[in-house]
């Protein structure tokens, strides 16, 4: 950081924030310290008027009125998500009030869909960003100069970051933390709040196995799933799996491919690529290894599913999201 003072960082709220999206990064700044134990940020929530902000929970938030920082430098300014976000991008008080607190941020953030508020200011203008995947496709229509992704936690843009849904949010405060104080600082944060820091920007902020579950909305295939996700070294035909599953191939490929929406083939796929990921972010096993405890069978053949589905090769994946790599630089796949 530039210097000993407690880095300010300022939350922008309005009505029907979700209360999560500004209590998962407040109590992560909230709880920074460094070395000696002296509390790294100053964290304070403002709104329009300063009155109580009512959340999409019974809990309501004491704020501070915005015009009170209007001769205040900000270290990090950060507007808040939730259902309220739409129709505060839509208030021209609120528009202002938060381009006025820009001008003095060194740093601009937001969670969920925050990002349309700072969409509706200019801020996102010619930048990558992200909001809460549901919420993707409608930032793109409305805000065209805005280069939306659709899959990464969190992205940073030169100085300018976004975060996907909810959690998503911590994610990115923790990042934050790494960057202005060290990553040491960051872990240490992490398992005092049983957070998961190694999540760096360009992961998805989709879970395959929830997926899978959406998908399968029956639960029909719940316990074949289970059952590769712990066999994905072994033989996985078609043939197995319909054995498995007391099924003949036909019948078998035929009703899992009507069920989930994919053929059998791809799921297997899929479910291997999760485990790899897992373990290229996770441990220290070459990509061959890698590549033979996932059912791959050779490296090339992971590096080709890796490429078509990631645009990233195994070995380009690992530096960048390893836990021993972790990069606050939050853009897609780790690039700025």
């Amino acid at each position: 950081m530039k210097n000993s003072a407690p880095h300010k960082v300022l939350f922008v709220v309005f009505p029907q924030i979700k209360l999560l999206d500004l209590a998962g990064p407040l109590q992560v700044f909230a709880d920074a310290v460094d070395d000696n134990g002296i509390a790294v940020y100053r964290t304070e929530v403002v709104s329009i008027d300063g009155q109580y902000v009512k959340t999409d929970t019974p809990v309501s938030i004491a704020t501070e009125a915005m015009k009170s920082w209007a001769n205040e430098q900000i270290d990090t300014l950060i507007v808040v998500g939730g259902n309220g976000a739409r129709a505060a991008a839509l208030n021209p008080h609120v528009v202002d009030g938060v381009l006025r607190l820009a001008e003095k941020a060194d740093r601009i953030a937001s969670v969920c869909t925050g990002a349309f508020v700072l969409a509706a200011c200019g801020l996102l203008d010619g930048r990558r960003a992200v909001t809460h995947w549901q919420s993707c496709d409608a930032l793109s229509r409305e805000h065209p100069c805005v280069l939306v992704e659709t899959d990464p936690i969190y992205v940073k843009a030169e100085n300018v970051w976004t975060s996907a849904g909810v959690t998503a949010g911590i994610d990115m405060a923790l990042a934050m933390v790494a960057e202005d104080i060290g990553r040491t600082a960051s872990l240490s944060l992490a398992r005092e709040l049983v957070s998961y820091v190694v999540r760096p920007g360009g992961q998805s902020q989709f879970s395959s196995t929830l997926d899978r579950q959406i998908l399968d909305e029956t639960g029909r295939f719940e316990s074949l799933h289970e059952w590769i996700a712990n066999n994905i070294d072994k033989d996985l035909r078609v043939d197995v799996l319909a054995e498995r599953a007391n099924m003949s191939p036909r019948n078998f490929a035929r009703l899992y491919t009507q069920q989930t929406g994919r053929t059998p083939a791809k799921a297997v796929e899929g479910i291997r690529m999760e485990a790899a990921r897992r373990s290229l972010e996770e441990s220290d096993l070459s990509v061959s290894e890698v590549a033979r405890q996932c059912g791959f069978g050779d490296d090339e053949r992971m590096r080709r599913s890796f490429i078509r589905l990631l645009h990233v090769s195994p070995s380009d994946y690992r530096q960048r999201f390893a836990t021993g790599h972790m990069t606050a630089s939050g853009d897609l796949l780790g690039t700025q």
